[in-house]
């Protein structure tokens, strides 16, 4: 499982490249009048503002358990992670969709359309960059699995905010480069505000999409379905376990929760069956370390 110091890499990654084509979008929307450039800029700072949110969750998630908060405070990350998702789909998608619509009713014609192209051209190869960092980490996070299938049962919320952020970032760029060249084209400004429109359907979009997975893992989810399935076969081989009975397990940021239920092999001794509860439990969290508290439950062996 990815930690934290993985997302925190794709994290800064984005934040800087955001930083850089915000102020390059914001010199580019005031030379040309452009609506789409204008929504792009706003979209980009809102990221920059998005990227410092998690950045903070994440410091607050790596705090230690205290008397006030006995678990300690790993999902304050999906608290963070949420505020986000609702940035991104209130200053990102509905102010683009306001622009849009305001362009589209009241059209302008671009100035110095040069201006756009050439920032757009420098804000697609960053974000690429960007892009290419954090599907690294995700590369790393969702080893077989498909995009969609670790995107849905990912439990690391600020690299799946991460990865729809530059998704809808790249995505957006695309957009807003084919409504300037049509714009440029057709000589009709409709294309600018009908590109900023797009872009801004796009971000409440995906802002939809983060929000409901981000969700799940602020009400309570369990660990990552395919570490849990490993756990269970790890628990099952152990020789001091004659029977998994249940596993529940709560992810909490980056470490996790657990509670076994499981028949022992060893009936009649307690002082020994004592030791062996206690070597399981130091063996399943050198196997697993993200699992930083265990509550071992064994289960009275069958009647004969």
């Amino acid at each position: 499982m990815a930690g934290n110091g993985d997302s925190t890499r794709a994290i800064v990654f984005a934040l800087g490249a955001n930083f850089a084509i915000a102020c390059a979008k914001g010199v580019a929307a005031f030379f040309t009048g452009s609506s789409a450039m204008l929504a792009e800029t706003v979209h980009s700072m809102a990221d920059c503002g998005n990227q410092l949110l998690l950045l903070l969750g994440m410091r607050q998630a790596r705090r230690e358990a205290s008397p006030e908060h006995p678990l300690g405070q790993g999902k304050a990350i999906y608290f963070w992670s949420f505020l986000v998702a609702l940035m991104l789909f209130t200053v990102g998608g509905l102010y683009s969709l306001y622009e849009g619509w305001h362009k589209l009713a009241h059209p302008e014609p671009l100035r110095q359309w040069w201006w756009a192209v050439g920032v757009l051209v420098f804000a697609i190869a960053a974000e690429g960059v960007s892009m290419r960092a954090c599907l690294q980490e995700v590369a790393r996070a969702r080893g077989e699995r498909s995009l969609w299938q670790w995107f849905h049962a990912s439990r690391q919320a600020e690299l799946v905010v991460i990865f729809g952020e530059d998704l809808a970032a790249l995505l957006g760029l695309v957009f807003a480069l084919a409504a300037v060249l049509l714009t440029v084209v057709t000589g009709n400004p409709a294309w600018d505000a009908i590109g900023t429109l797009a872009i801004g359907a796009l971000l409440v979009v995906v802002a939809v999409f983060v929000a409901v997975e981000v969700k799940a893992l602020l009400v309570g989810q369990g660990m990552d379905p395919e570490r849990e399935l490993a756990l269970r076969d790890f628990l099952r081989q152990r020789p001091e376990i004659a029977d998994v009975i249940n596993i529940i397990s709560l992810q909490l940021g980056d470490r996790v929760m657990l509670s076994v239920q499981a028949r022992m092999r060893e009936e009649r001794d307690a002082a020994l069956l004592l030791r062996q509860i206690t070597t399981v439990e130091r063996a399943v969290k050198a196997e697993f370390p993200e699992v930083r508290w265990s509550f071992f439950e064994p289960e009275a062996p069958r009647a004969e």
